[in-house]
């Protein structure tokens, strides 16, 4: 899709600045920011400087990324044969982009990383760069590399928090299962190597397709699954996540959420599409079968658990870890269809959950607490950020007409209409989100319940700073419009999924 009046525009600079590097010229912005960021706090001694420097960056490799994706054709392409840049890329570097511009947006006054701006901002801003260098990776080598950038700078941002014991706890633990998880990963990917004797991921299912099912390749692919299912937070591997999200600053929580957990993702649909697609039908079934459990499973226990939490982040931490569940659809069903709703979710996602992190942080910076009986009486106390709240949890539960009714209308009905037709294969999956959906509706609705009918111990007004307004109005348009006018984004997710599944050699 091109826009009229960036077709007139001669962007032949871009190829000139940025020559044969042109696929990665996002992420080589990004790169830049993260190594200036110190400097430049060293120079001004003033966090909030660093802080509009990395929104001004991140705007600028958005504006890239967007030009190259109206432009098509024109600058699709790979760079030394490990990064490539396409429609799928493209739009998951936007979606990473999104993040990070939320995520920086409301750090600007959090009042708990005063100290450490310089670092801070140089560590979102580098894991930013990792998770687009998995969108654009077309090696198993480079997703690697990538994940892992990512994971050190998280380790670091969750730890960030020097004195405060939580934060310390909850990075030493990540970093530990983040450990566990990349063994397992690198184990399984040598597996795939030694088996095909190649990291490129469009020639590793050709020769899956020839050897079929051997063991070598099932454990391979068992120890990615549980490598990256530590990554998204899926049922069995998803312990780190509450104590996590509860232990780290609430901005580095929303980031986590909406942006690491969506890597995972990228890095899952960029492995297992091709052999779902190339490889031998009995393992493409058995790897289809393995996914769907794992997606009712790890929305179920997220559901569930959920119900008993007294802590908001935790809460919210199981309800991603619900909203992971209901992605796996996709790798089960393995359609393009399936792909776009789970594209489509991940973008709601961002917005939905990216929001209600924002206003818990605003909440604390404003002296309010975590539990969820703090917000008691908060409707009359911040109307709008009661509101707001009220909008994510009906958006994250499926309420119509908002972004995440939308949004898992398509993910979930991508389980019974499968390449146009009816099938009943995986309409069993579609009634356990659909339940899994309606009890997410129950937690949500006892925080609006504590904001909206109980009454707190204090009637004094919260006093909420403009910048956590501002991002959070931001949300919240992008929950509605996506929920009423879903259409362009849609189409432009549905031509990237194509072209995913499309290009895979047959």
């Amino acid at each position: 899709m091109s826009i009229a009046f960036i077709d007139n525009l001669d962007l032949s600079f871009i190829s000139t600045v940025f020559g044969s590097t042109v696929p990665i010229a996002p992420q080589i912005v990004i790169i830049l920011a993260a190594l200036l960021s110190p400097a430049i706090y060293l120079l001004t001694k003033k966090g909030k400087a660093v802080g509009l420097f990395a929104l001004l960056m991140i705007v600028i490799s958005g504006l890239l990324t967007g030009v190259m994706i109206s432009q098509g054709e024109n600058f699709y392409g790979e760079y030394a044969g490990l990064f490539a840049f396409d429609p799928f890329s493209g739009l998951m570097m936007l979606l990473f982009l999104a993040v990070a511009f939320i995520t920086v947006l409301a750090s600007l006054n959090y009042s708990e990383m005063t100290k450490y701006k310089g670092e801070y901002y140089a560590l979102i801003l580098g894991a930013t760069a990792g998770m687009m260098f998995v969108a654009g990776s077309s090696n198993l080598l480079t997703i690697f590399v990538g994940v892992e950038v990512v994971s050190i700078a998280s380790y670091a941002m969750v730890a960030l928090k020097k004195n405060d014991p939580r934060a310390a706890e909850a990075g030493f633990k990540y970093m530990v299962i983040g450990a566990i998880s990349t063994a397992l990963t690198l184990f399984g990917m040598s597996m795939l190597y030694g088996v095909t004797g190649t990291l490129a991921i469009n020639e590793i299912g050709p020769v899956i397709n020839g050897l079929g099912f051997t063991m070598p390749v099932v454990i391979g692919l068992v120890t990615i699954i549980a490598g990256y299912g530590f990554k998204i937070a899926a049922v069995p591997f998803h312990m780190w996540a509450p104590d996590v999200y509860e232990g780290a600053a609430t901005p580095v929580s929303g980031f986590l959420a909406t942006g690491s957990k969506k890597m995972g993702f990228v890095a899952l649909f960029k492995i297992f599409i091709v052999l779902f697609i190339l490889a031998s039908t009995n393992l493409a079934e058995s790897m289809q079968w393995t996914f769907a459990v794992i997606a009712a499973v790890t929305m179920t226990v997220g559901n569930l658990v959920a119900i008993s939490q007294t802590n908001i982040k935790r809460m919210l931490a199981y309800s991603s870890i619900a909203q992971a569940g209901y992605i796996l659809i996709a790798l089960a069903v393995m359609s393009q269809y399936a792909m776009q709703g789970a594209m489509f979710h991940m973008f709601t996602h961002v917005f939905m959950k990216g929001g209600a992190f924002i206003i818990v942080a605003a909440l604390i910076t404003a002296g309010l607490g975590e539990r969820i009986e703090d917000y008691k009486g908060l409707a009359k106390r911040a109307p709008f950020m009661a509101f707001a709240m009220l909008l994510f949890l009906f958006s994250l539960a499926g309420i119509p007409p908002l972004a995440g009714f939308t949004s898992k209308f398509v993910l979930f009905s991508s389980a019974i209409y499968v390449d146009g037709a009816v099938v009943t294969d995986w309409v069993w999956l579609a009634l356990v989100a659909i339940l899994n959906s309606a009890i997410s509706l129950y937690y949500y609705a006892r925080v609006v319940k504590a904001m909206y009918i109980e009454t707190g111990e204090s009637q004094e007004k919260v006093k909420v700073k403009g910048v956590y307004t501002f991002t959070v109005l931001l949300c919240v348009i992008g929950v509605i419009v996506l929920g009423v006018y879903p259409g362009p984004l849609l189409d432009l997710i549905g031509q990237a999924a194509g072209d995913l599944i499309g290009k895979i050699p047959l």
